[in-house]
């Protein structure tokens, strides 16, 4: 990072990503995820708050996403913008 963060910092900028500028491609979520909770999820990335990280000017975070799903969701997106 170019300053130190805390882990909260980072995550209350993630969920305002996910709120404005990127809604619709991240999904925000403080719950703790499985692997099964994101089959078929239209979004590219579901950021998980419970599991930020971080140290001064480092941090570790951790988004799931529906290989599948999230990619065609995308893809879909860039078609509509073709046409």
């Amino acid at each position: 990072l170019k300053r130190e963060a805390t882990a909260e910092e980072i995550n209350a900028a993630m969920k305002e990503a996910s709120e404005t500028y990127l809604k619709g491609v991240l999904q925000y979520s403080e719950e703790p995820l499985v692997s099964s909770d994101i089959i078929d999820n239209p979004h590219s990335s579901i950021f998980d708050a419970s599991l930020t990280r971080a140290i001064g000017r480092l941090a570790k975070v951790f988004a799931w996403y529906d290989n599948e799903w999230g990619y065609s969701c995308r893809l879909i997106d860039i078609l509509k913008e073709m046409a």
